[in-house]
């Protein structure tokens, strides 16, 4: 299964009133792991950049000047994404821009069900707390740490270590590490696949008052105590 994990960066928030997209980054996932391929691109937008949006993504016009106008990346930005899912936070935003772009160019807009929302999976996942890709990378220890300004490569790989974690962690794509062998006699697959060491522990769940809290409980118990088994 093919997904890319996208993001883009913008001149502003309406397309309808002139925005444009100014970066496009994905990631190519194949069973929910990165193959390594990616696409980029910075995009002139023929129109000046406003100080709020270049205070987000640092892009301003000298820098977009001459970079390729959307018309002109067209064909290769369809043939990364082919008709695979693309994972998106905040997915309405992206797809609005990108539809808009297309349509500029005389391409047809991309059906919203081709996309996956990680704001939406989070939001049920968790319900009541932040959403936001940097409390997501918090929550899940994914390193963010060079995320100073957004840009849309370097969001998408950290959007989809996030995804990954929001599929309920590394397992979800055990398959893509699999080494598998075909039974001479039934041609079928089996995996051989061993699950490796987490790169990251996961965070303690427990507060350092209630390790201290259990570590008196079994004090109190003595010898006998279950844990201390």
């Amino acid at each position: 299964m093919r997904e890319i994990v996208m993001d883009t960066e913008t001149t502003g928030l309406l397309p309808e009133e002139g925005d444009r997209i100014v970066e496009i980054g994905g990631v190519e996932l194949v069973n929910h792991l990165p193959t390594g391929r990616t696409y980029h691109q910075y995009i002139n937008p023929e129109r000046s950049m406003p100080r709020e949006a270049f205070e987000v993504h640092g892009l301003g016009d000298d820098f977009l000047r001459d970079k390729p106008v959307f018309a002109r990346i067209v064909d290769d930005f369809l043939e990364f994404v082919g008709s695979s899912k693309l994972v998106i936070h905040n997915a309405s935003f992206d797809m609005m821009f990108i539809n808009a772009e297309l349509r500029r160019s005389g391409r047809s807009p991309l059906p919203i069900k081709q996309s996956i929302d990680t704001l939406d999976l989070a939001k049920r996942k968790f319900p009541g707390a932040q959403a936001s890709l940097d409390a997501l990378c918090k929550r899940f220890g994914v390193d963010n740490s060079a995320r100073e300004k957004h840009g849309a490569l370097l969001d998408s790989e950290i959007l989809a270590e996030v995804y990954l974690e929001l599929l309920g962690g590394r397992q979800q794509g055990l398959v893509l590490d699999a080494q598998t062998a075909v039974s001479a006699d039934t041609d079928r697959q089996i995996s051989t696949w061993t699950p490796p060491p987490r790169p990251r522990p996961l965070p303690p769940r427990l507060s350092q008052v209630e390790q201290t809290a259990h570590a008196d409980f079994i004090t109190e118990i003595g010898e006998g105590a279950l844990w201390r088994a």
